[in-house]
């Protein structure tokens, strides 16, 4: 016979083939029916939009012929009525020509000073003769002077008749990236 374990065992087994028998499947969803109301507010309007486009489109014909007509007739009339435009003549080009101007300029002096440019100053002279063969590579010449009193090697450029010839010298150096060039009066 069978122990209270197995019966109770039986009958969960009925329980759940049982359970799995009563689902039934779900009901078909029913279709949606067609919005006819959207259907027929959206026909009508766009009826309306092509009617709106038909009307400007005559409107507008009808209005361009009208204003054919209209300017066509005045310009006839106006082109009789204005004179013929004159020929202008310049005076000034026949007179320009004749006319000189003379001007006193005073002669400016040339000036005294003179100018240097400094490129650097350093301790060892290996470094001071490194700038130099770099500012020789752009076509100018420096020199490598030895200070009064120390042992600093200047490079300088030099000397300059104008401040407008070294500030053109030191353009020239800033495009080769040595910067740090200043100009001062001569007083070496």
């Amino acid at each position: 016979m069978f122990s209270p374990l197995d019966i109770a065992v039986i009958m969960a087994q009925k329980d759940y083939v049982a359970r799995g028998r009563s689902k039934k499947a779900p009901p078909p969803t029913p279709k949606p029916a067609l919005p006819w109301l959207r259907i027929v507010v959206t026909l009508v309007l766009v009826g309306l939009f092509a009617y709106f486009l038909w009307a400007i489109k005559s409107k507008s014909s009808a209005v361009k012929t009208e204003e054919l007509e209209q300017k066509s007739a005045p310009v006839a009339q106006e082109q009789d009525a204005l004179p013929d435009m004159p020929k202008e003549e310049w005076e000034f080009i026949k007179s320009l020509p004749e006319y000189t101007v003379e001007v006193e300029v005073e002669e400016q002096q040339q000036s005294s000073v003179r100018y240097l440019m400094q490129c650097g100053s350093f301790k060892i002279n290996n470094q001071a003769q490194e700038l130099k063969a770099k500012i020789a590579m752009q076509g100018l010449e420096a020199q490598v002077r030895n200070s009064e009193g120390s042992s600093w090697y200047r490079v300088i450029l030099g000397p300059y008749e104008s401040k407008r010839h070294a500030e053109a010298d030191r353009h020239q150096l800033q495009k080769a990236k040595i910067n740090g060039c200043v100009i001062w009066n001569w007083n070496l």
